[in-house]
Protein backbone atom coordinates (compact mmCIF):
# COMPACT_ATOMS: atom_id res chain seq x y z
CA UNK A 1 0.00 0.00 0.00
CA UNK A 2 1.26 3.22 -0.85
CA UNK A 3 1.84 5.75 2.16
CA UNK A 4 -0.81 8.77 2.64
CA UNK A 5 0.16 11.65 4.73
CA UNK A 6 -2.24 10.64 7.68
CA UNK A 7 0.31 7.31 8.02
CA UNK A 8 3.10 9.89 8.00
CA UNK A 9 1.49 12.02 10.94
CA UNK A 10 0.16 8.32 12.68
CA UNK A 11 3.85 7.62 12.89
CA UNK A 12 5.42 10.80 14.13
CA UNK A 13 2.63 11.04 16.63
CA UNK A 14 1.78 14.35 15.16
CA UNK A 15 -1.12 15.67 13.41
CA UNK A 16 -1.96 15.48 9.94
CA UNK A 17 -1.52 19.57 9.51
CA UNK A 18 1.85 19.23 11.58
CA UNK A 19 3.21 16.33 8.94
CA UNK A 20 1.89 18.97 6.35
CA UNK A 21 3.80 21.72 7.89
CA UNK A 22 6.85 19.93 7.71
CA UNK A 23 6.73 18.73 4.20
CA UNK A 24 5.97 21.98 2.98
CA UNK A 25 8.65 23.26 5.48
CA UNK A 26 6.58 26.17 7.15
CA UNK A 27 8.65 27.99 9.66
CA UNK A 28 8.12 27.65 13.92
CA UNK A 29 8.12 23.61 13.46
CA UNK A 30 10.44 22.51 16.21
CA UNK A 31 13.48 20.21 15.44
CA UNK A 32 12.38 17.45 17.19
CA UNK A 33 9.26 17.45 15.55
CA UNK A 34 10.74 18.06 12.15
CA UNK A 35 13.22 14.87 13.19
CA UNK A 36 10.18 12.35 14.18
CA UNK A 37 8.01 14.03 10.37
CA UNK A 38 11.52 13.01 8.46
CA UNK A 39 12.11 9.88 10.34
CA UNK A 40 8.67 8.76 9.56
CA UNK A 41 8.41 9.65 5.68
CA UNK A 42 11.70 7.63 5.19
CA UNK A 43 10.59 4.57 7.13
CA UNK A 44 7.19 4.94 5.22
CA UNK A 45 8.82 5.88 1.71
CA UNK A 46 6.10 8.66 1.25
CA UNK A 47 5.56 10.63 -2.31
CA UNK A 48 3.64 13.55 -2.15
CA UNK A 49 0.91 12.81 -4.04
CA UNK A 50 1.12 15.18 -6.95
CA UNK A 51 -2.08 15.21 -9.10
CA UNK A 52 -4.09 15.86 -5.73
CA UNK A 53 -1.69 19.10 -5.34
CA UNK A 54 -2.82 20.25 -8.53
CA UNK A 55 -6.46 19.65 -7.70
CA UNK A 56 -6.37 21.38 -4.64
CA UNK A 57 -4.62 24.05 -5.09
CA UNK A 58 -4.58 24.97 -8.93
CA UNK A 59 -1.43 24.20 -9.75
CA UNK A 60 1.07 21.91 -11.52
CA UNK A 61 3.30 20.48 -9.35
CA UNK A 62 6.05 20.84 -11.41
CA UNK A 63 9.44 23.11 -11.31
CA UNK A 64 12.26 23.83 -13.71
CA UNK A 65 15.62 24.44 -13.73
CA UNK A 66 16.85 26.39 -16.22
CA UNK A 67 20.93 26.40 -16.39
CA UNK A 68 23.19 26.74 -19.45
CA UNK A 69 25.10 23.51 -19.71
CA UNK A 70 24.55 19.61 -17.98
CA UNK A 71 27.90 18.90 -19.23
CA UNK A 72 29.48 20.94 -16.30
CA UNK A 73 30.08 18.88 -13.65
CA UNK A 74 29.22 22.60 -11.29
CA UNK A 75 25.76 22.37 -12.87
CA UNK A 76 24.85 18.72 -13.15
CA UNK A 77 25.28 18.74 -8.98
CA UNK A 78 23.17 21.68 -8.98
CA UNK A 79 20.28 20.17 -10.36
CA UNK A 80 20.91 17.07 -8.36
CA UNK A 81 20.52 18.66 -5.43
CA UNK A 82 17.84 21.25 -6.62
CA UNK A 83 15.95 17.52 -7.69
CA UNK A 84 16.08 16.00 -4.38
CA UNK A 85 15.00 19.65 -2.34
CA UNK A 86 12.31 20.06 -4.60
CA UNK A 87 10.92 16.41 -4.28
CA UNK A 88 11.51 16.72 -0.47
CA UNK A 89 9.19 19.71 -1.01
CA UNK A 90 6.34 17.90 -2.91
CA UNK A 91 7.80 19.20 -6.07
CA UNK A 92 8.86 17.34 -9.22
CA UNK A 93 11.95 19.29 -10.99
CA UNK A 94 11.97 19.56 -14.91
CA UNK A 95 15.22 20.57 -16.24
CA UNK A 96 15.86 23.11 -19.26
CA UNK A 97 19.49 23.73 -21.01
CA UNK A 98 19.73 26.62 -22.83
CA UNK A 99 23.39 26.47 -24.03
CA UNK A 100 24.73 30.18 -22.52
CA UNK A 101 22.40 30.93 -26.05
CA UNK A 102 20.37 33.98 -25.92
CA UNK A 103 17.62 32.97 -27.90
CA UNK A 104 17.46 29.81 -25.73
CA UNK A 105 17.35 32.14 -22.44
CA UNK A 106 14.64 34.81 -24.08
CA UNK A 107 12.43 31.08 -24.64
CA UNK A 108 12.72 30.51 -21.09
CA UNK A 109 11.77 34.36 -19.88
CA UNK A 110 8.86 34.10 -22.42
CA UNK A 111 6.98 31.12 -20.61
CA UNK A 112 6.43 29.22 -23.64
CA UNK A 113 6.24 26.19 -21.05
CA UNK A 114 4.34 28.25 -18.27
CA UNK A 115 0.97 25.77 -18.03
CA UNK A 116 3.25 23.04 -17.29
CA UNK A 117 4.85 24.31 -14.32
CA UNK A 118 4.25 26.60 -11.31
CA UNK A 119 7.72 28.56 -11.44
CA UNK A 120 10.99 28.49 -12.63
CA UNK A 121 14.78 28.63 -11.15
CA UNK A 122 17.32 30.36 -13.72
CA UNK A 123 20.59 30.84 -14.28
CA UNK A 124 21.46 32.75 -17.01
CA UNK A 125 24.48 34.09 -19.22
CA UNK A 126 23.70 35.20 -22.14
CA UNK A 127 20.93 38.14 -21.14
CA UNK A 128 21.65 41.39 -19.40
CA UNK A 129 19.35 42.37 -16.31
CA UNK A 130 17.38 44.73 -18.54
CA UNK A 131 16.54 42.11 -20.96
CA UNK A 132 15.78 39.92 -17.74
CA UNK A 133 13.13 42.64 -16.52
CA UNK A 134 11.50 43.04 -20.12
CA UNK A 135 10.01 39.66 -20.24
CA UNK A 136 6.67 39.26 -20.13
CA UNK A 137 5.39 36.08 -18.33
CA UNK A 138 5.00 36.69 -15.03
CA UNK A 139 5.87 32.96 -13.56
CA UNK A 140 7.55 32.79 -10.33
CA UNK A 141 11.18 32.86 -10.99
CA UNK A 142 14.53 32.91 -8.98
CA UNK A 143 17.58 33.83 -10.54
CA UNK A 144 21.06 32.27 -9.86
CA UNK A 145 24.22 34.00 -10.94
CA UNK A 146 26.65 36.50 -10.57
CA UNK A 147 25.08 39.36 -12.47
CA UNK A 148 23.17 42.19 -12.17
CA UNK A 149 19.80 41.57 -10.69
CA UNK A 150 16.53 43.67 -11.72
CA UNK A 151 14.21 44.81 -9.19
CA UNK A 152 11.79 42.91 -8.21
CA UNK A 153 13.22 39.62 -8.47
CA UNK A 154 14.63 36.92 -6.03
CA UNK A 155 18.56 36.39 -6.67
CA UNK A 156 20.56 33.90 -5.11
CA UNK A 157 24.34 33.70 -5.70
CA UNK A 158 28.17 33.64 -3.91
CA UNK A 159 29.52 36.70 -3.29
CA UNK A 160 32.17 35.74 -5.98
CA UNK A 161 34.03 39.17 -5.92
CA UNK A 162 35.31 38.36 -2.52
CA UNK A 163 35.67 34.69 -3.26
CA UNK A 164 38.07 35.75 -6.16
CA UNK A 165 39.75 38.45 -4.31
CA UNK A 166 40.56 36.00 -1.49
CA UNK A 167 42.11 33.43 -4.00
CA UNK A 168 44.25 35.95 -5.73
CA UNK A 169 45.13 37.00 -1.92
CA UNK A 170 45.97 33.42 -1.09
CA UNK A 171 47.97 33.39 -4.58
CA UNK A 172 49.95 36.57 -3.35
CA UNK A 173 50.38 35.26 0.27
CA UNK A 174 52.41 32.49 -0.86
CA UNK A 175 54.94 35.46 -2.57
CA UNK A 176 54.14 35.06 -5.76
CA UNK A 177 53.98 38.31 -7.99
CA UNK A 178 53.34 37.02 -11.51
CA UNK A 179 49.82 36.33 -11.14
CA UNK A 180 47.40 35.14 -13.74
CA UNK A 181 43.98 35.04 -14.78
CA UNK A 182 42.21 33.13 -17.27
CA UNK A 183 38.65 33.50 -17.82
CA UNK A 184 35.80 33.77 -20.47
CA UNK A 185 35.59 37.57 -22.25
CA UNK A 186 32.00 37.11 -23.59
CA UNK A 187 30.37 36.57 -20.17
CA UNK A 188 29.35 39.58 -18.56
CA UNK A 189 28.26 37.57 -15.04
CA UNK A 190 31.42 35.59 -14.03
CA UNK A 191 33.93 37.16 -16.36
CA UNK A 192 33.36 40.79 -15.26
CA UNK A 193 32.91 39.89 -11.02
CA UNK A 194 35.89 37.32 -10.88
CA UNK A 195 38.17 39.79 -12.51
CA UNK A 196 36.84 42.63 -10.13
CA UNK A 197 38.21 40.71 -7.24
CA UNK A 198 41.26 39.57 -9.09
CA UNK A 199 42.01 42.90 -9.37
CA UNK A 200 41.42 44.30 -5.96
CA UNK A 201 43.70 41.75 -4.55
CA UNK A 202 46.38 42.87 -6.64
CA UNK A 203 45.78 46.32 -5.81
CA UNK A 204 45.82 45.54 -2.31
CA UNK A 205 48.81 43.89 -2.37
CA UNK A 206 50.48 46.78 -4.81
CA UNK A 207 51.46 44.77 -7.69
CA UNK A 208 50.38 46.12 -11.25
CA UNK A 209 47.88 44.58 -13.30
CA UNK A 210 49.75 43.16 -16.60
CA UNK A 211 47.30 42.74 -19.22
CA UNK A 212 49.30 39.94 -20.69
CA UNK A 213 48.35 38.00 -17.65
CA UNK A 214 44.64 37.85 -18.20
CA UNK A 215 43.87 35.73 -20.74
CA UNK A 216 40.38 35.61 -22.61
CA UNK A 217 38.89 32.25 -23.75
CA UNK A 218 36.21 31.21 -25.94
CA UNK A 219 34.38 28.37 -22.96
CA UNK A 220 34.43 27.02 -19.91
CA UNK A 221 36.51 24.06 -20.93
CA UNK A 222 39.37 22.22 -20.36
CA UNK A 223 40.32 22.82 -23.74
CA UNK A 224 40.27 26.01 -23.15
CA UNK A 225 42.08 26.49 -19.80
CA UNK A 226 45.12 24.49 -21.16
CA UNK A 227 45.39 26.43 -24.40
CA UNK A 228 45.49 29.25 -22.30
CA UNK A 229 48.30 27.99 -20.19
CA UNK A 230 50.47 27.34 -23.18
CA UNK A 231 50.43 31.02 -24.12
CA UNK A 232 51.23 32.26 -20.75
CA UNK A 233 53.94 29.66 -20.22
CA UNK A 234 55.31 31.14 -23.71
CA UNK A 235 55.49 34.69 -22.62
CA UNK A 236 58.77 36.00 -22.24
CA UNK A 237 58.53 36.11 -18.46
CA UNK A 238 56.15 33.85 -17.22
CA UNK A 239 53.33 33.91 -14.16
CA UNK A 240 54.03 32.07 -11.40
CA UNK A 241 50.53 31.96 -10.64
CA UNK A 242 47.49 31.78 -12.08
CA UNK A 243 43.73 31.65 -11.27
CA UNK A 244 41.27 30.22 -13.34
CA UNK A 245 37.57 31.78 -12.88
CA UNK A 246 36.61 28.00 -13.01
CA UNK A 247 37.76 24.38 -12.48
CA UNK A 248 37.32 22.73 -15.73
CA UNK A 249 39.46 25.49 -16.78
CA UNK A 250 41.95 24.86 -14.10
CA UNK A 251 42.14 21.06 -14.84
CA UNK A 252 42.84 22.04 -19.06
CA UNK A 253 45.77 24.52 -17.21
CA UNK A 254 47.40 21.45 -14.58
CA UNK A 255 47.36 19.60 -18.34
CA UNK A 256 49.56 22.05 -19.72
CA UNK A 257 52.09 22.24 -17.23
CA UNK A 258 52.53 18.74 -17.55
CA UNK A 259 52.90 18.61 -21.15
CA UNK A 260 55.06 21.60 -20.46
CA UNK A 261 57.14 20.30 -17.97
CA UNK A 262 56.52 23.22 -15.36
CA UNK A 263 56.75 21.81 -11.74
CA UNK A 264 52.65 23.07 -10.48
CA UNK A 265 53.04 24.48 -7.59
CA UNK A 266 56.98 25.11 -7.45
CA UNK A 267 57.30 26.64 -10.70
CA UNK A 268 53.27 27.77 -11.40
CA UNK A 269 50.51 27.12 -8.42
CA UNK A 270 47.18 26.68 -10.02
CA UNK A 271 44.06 27.65 -8.42
CA UNK A 272 40.00 27.34 -9.86
CA UNK A 273 36.87 27.88 -8.29
CA UNK A 274 34.26 25.56 -7.90
CA UNK A 275 35.16 22.53 -6.36
CA UNK A 276 34.00 19.98 -8.67
CA UNK A 277 35.32 16.48 -7.53
CA UNK A 278 37.61 15.90 -10.66
CA UNK A 279 39.39 19.02 -8.96
CA UNK A 280 39.85 16.79 -5.71
CA UNK A 281 40.85 13.62 -7.73
CA UNK A 282 43.44 15.46 -9.96
CA UNK A 283 47.34 15.61 -9.06
CA UNK A 284 48.11 17.53 -7.86
CA UNK A 285 44.38 18.04 -6.27
CA UNK A 286 42.89 21.51 -6.63
CA UNK A 287 42.90 24.70 -4.81
CA UNK A 288 39.34 26.14 -5.40
CA UNK A 289 35.94 27.87 -3.85
CA UNK A 290 33.53 25.59 -2.55
CA UNK A 291 30.35 27.35 -2.69
CA UNK A 292 27.97 25.65 -0.27
CA UNK A 293 25.35 24.15 -2.94
CA UNK A 294 22.96 22.55 -0.47
CA UNK A 295 21.97 26.16 1.14
CA UNK A 296 22.18 27.53 -2.28
CA UNK A 297 19.21 24.79 -3.13
CA UNK A 298 17.31 25.58 -0.47
CA UNK A 299 17.22 28.75 -0.61
CA UNK A 300 16.01 28.83 -4.55
CA UNK A 301 13.70 27.40 -3.77
CA UNK A 302 12.87 28.61 -0.74
CA UNK A 303 11.86 31.96 -2.44
CA UNK A 304 10.34 30.42 -5.68
CA UNK A 305 7.63 28.48 -3.67
CA UNK A 306 7.06 31.18 -1.72
CA UNK A 307 6.28 33.26 -4.51
CA UNK A 308 3.96 30.39 -5.87
CA UNK A 309 1.55 30.23 -2.26
CA UNK A 310 1.68 34.00 -2.16
CA UNK A 311 3.85 34.04 1.17
CA UNK A 312 6.73 36.20 -0.47
CA UNK A 313 7.29 39.39 1.54
CA UNK A 314 9.04 40.74 -1.19
CA UNK A 315 12.37 39.87 -3.36
CA UNK A 316 15.05 39.09 -1.70
CA UNK A 317 18.87 38.47 -2.58
CA UNK A 318 20.77 35.62 -0.75
CA UNK A 319 24.02 35.14 -0.54
CA UNK A 320 25.86 31.84 -0.46
CA UNK A 321 28.35 30.70 2.04
CA UNK A 322 31.91 29.89 0.35
CA UNK A 323 34.78 28.14 0.87
CA UNK A 324 38.56 28.37 -0.10
CA UNK A 325 39.97 25.09 -0.20
CA UNK A 326 43.81 25.06 -0.15
CA UNK A 327 45.29 21.63 -1.61
CA UNK A 328 48.15 21.10 -3.42
CA UNK A 329 48.25 23.13 -6.56
CA UNK A 330 49.07 26.32 -4.47
CA UNK A 331 50.98 25.08 -1.34
CA UNK A 332 52.55 21.00 -2.65
CA UNK A 333 52.47 18.56 0.22
CA UNK A 334 53.46 19.57 3.57
CA UNK A 335 53.77 22.99 2.42
CA UNK A 336 52.95 26.16 4.56
CA UNK A 337 50.79 28.62 3.32
CA UNK A 338 49.46 31.95 5.09
CA UNK A 339 45.84 32.74 5.15
CA UNK A 340 44.09 35.39 6.71
CA UNK A 341 47.05 35.93 8.89
CA UNK A 342 47.56 33.05 10.19
CA UNK A 343 50.30 29.57 9.32
CA UNK A 344 49.53 26.15 9.30
CA UNK A 345 50.42 23.06 8.00
CA UNK A 346 48.13 21.58 4.94
CA UNK A 347 46.44 18.43 6.51
CA UNK A 348 43.73 15.79 5.71
CA UNK A 349 41.73 17.42 8.06
CA UNK A 350 40.48 20.35 6.66
CA UNK A 351 41.50 22.46 9.67
CA UNK A 352 39.87 25.93 9.28
CA UNK A 353 42.59 29.02 9.16
CA UNK A 354 41.14 31.83 8.54
CA UNK A 355 38.75 34.17 7.33
CA UNK A 356 38.22 34.60 3.47
CA UNK A 357 36.53 37.68 3.13
CA UNK A 358 32.67 38.26 2.99
CA UNK A 359 30.74 34.70 4.60
CA UNK A 360 33.88 32.35 3.49
CA UNK A 361 36.22 31.23 5.13
CA UNK A 362 39.69 29.14 4.13
CA UNK A 363 40.29 25.44 4.30
CA UNK A 364 43.32 24.01 4.60
CA UNK A 365 44.18 20.35 2.92
CA UNK A 366 40.87 19.39 2.32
Amino acid sequence: MTARLKDVAARAGVSVKTASNVINDYPHITPATRAKVEAAIRELRYRPNVSARQLKHGKAGFLALAVPAMESPYFAELAALVSAEATRRGYLMLLDTTGADAEAERLVLDGVRSHLIDGVIFSPLALSAEEIADRADRLPMVLLGERGVPPGYDHVAVDSVAAARSVTEHLVSLGRRRVAAIGRESVRGTASVRLDGYQQALAAAGLALAPELVRGVAHYEREDGRRAMHELLALPDPPDAVFCFNDLLAVGALRACAEAGVSVPDQVAVAGFDDIAEGRYSTPALTTVAADLTVLCREALRLLIARIENESTGPESVEVPWTLQVRESTVGRGGLVTAGGVVAEPSASGALVGGGGGSGTVSVGG
